[in-house]
């Protein structure tokens, strides 16, 4: 009898072994694991569509010129970025991050924004992204020392008095805070993040629990396992909200009060966490990533007086 018993015990240690194994393989390649299609998108990144809230940044777009950048990242990855040159040489540089499974294209209404207010735009594709080489997505983590890469590249084109600017969205959002707690030059003068997460296993919890209806343990932690021997970071290292404790550089945090994707909360967790200067702009009404186009006079208004204050070339 209490052999039957075991046996039935290591039965259904082994079902539910395998199937923890399952879900957590299932999740990386759908969180993590690089999905790059060629189906086409059901909305359009740069041509004008019906009722478009960007037609105008677009129509730019469209006609401003483009140049491609490349820089070797440190794990020797071919990494790509698109250039738009202010015609003012005014040593202002912007360096806008893209949301998670996207690419530079949809940052055009940014880089209309950021070109309105003076600066010369460079757009990377991350690393799983675009025209970046990479198999996987990193969440913002790997990619911060490819943003030191960019920046240094980016001083050595324009020279030692370039006043350097961090934007990003979402995943970019993460991205440009994972930036701000490493040592940076003192060209990199001011950071905006929009809708940004405060850790990667905070933000694959909820969507677990949101999408799937499932608890965060074990699945989070044993895709995490998986994700380190993959792709060489942890959910747990990915943190945001622990980078922007030691960061010296000013930032702006940015976040609709409705956002369902990216909860609000994590927006006062990280300004409350933050130890450079600081400010914080919740945007009524806006969901996820959607907080410019909720109200864009005055988040042009929030932006431009945030770098005022630590920019010596004059904001447009």
């Amino acid at each position: 009898m209490k052999k039957k018993t075991l046996k039935i015990a290591l039965s259904a240690l082994g079902t539910t072994s395998a199937a923890l194994l399952y879900s957590s393989i299932y999740f990386y390649k759908q969180a993590v694991k690089n999905k790059r299609s060629t189906v086409p998108l059901d909305y359009d990144l740069i041509n004008v569509v019906p009722n478009d809230p960007w037609e105008k940044e677009k129509i730019w777009f469209q006609k401003v010129e483009r140049n491609t950048l490349t820089i070797q990242s440190q794990d020797n990855l071919t990494l790509k970025a698109m250039l738009v040159e202010h015609e003012k040489a005014n040593k202002k540089v912007a360096i806008l991050a893209h949301g998670y499974s996207g690419t530079s294209k949809e940052m055009a209404p940014f880089a209309k924004l950021f070109y309105d207010l003076g600066f010369t735009i460079v757009l990377p594709d991350a690393r799983g992204h675009g025209d970046s080489e990479g198999d996987y997505i990193g969440f913002g983590w790997p990619e911060r020392h490819d943003y030191l890469a960019w920046i240094d590249s980016l001083i050595n084109r324009y020279g030692q008095d370039t006043e350097i600017v961090l934007f990003g969205v979402s995943m970019g959002g993460a991205t440009v805070l994972n930036v701000s707690g490493e040592i940076l030059p003192d060209q990199v003068k001011a950071i905006v993040e929009d809708c940004g997460y405060s850790s990667v296993e905070k933000e694959l919890s909820y969507q677990l629990k949101n999408l799937y209806k499932l608890p965060s343990y074990p699945i989070i932690p044993m895709t995490s396992l998986l994700t380190k021997y993959k792709a060489g970071y942890s959910f747990t290292e990915a943190s945001p909200v622990d980078q922007v404790k030691k960061s010296s550089t000013p930032t702006l945090f940015i976040h609709g009060d409705k956002d369902s994707f990216v909860p609000t909360d994590m927006a006062y967790e990280l300004y409350q966490a933050a130890a450079s200067d600081k400010a914080l702009y919740i945007v009524p009404g806006a969901e996820h990533a959607y907080s410019y186009v909720t109200d864009k006079d005055e988040y042009r208004r929030q932006v431009a007086r945030f770098f005022s204050r630590y920019l010596n070339h004059t904001i447009s």
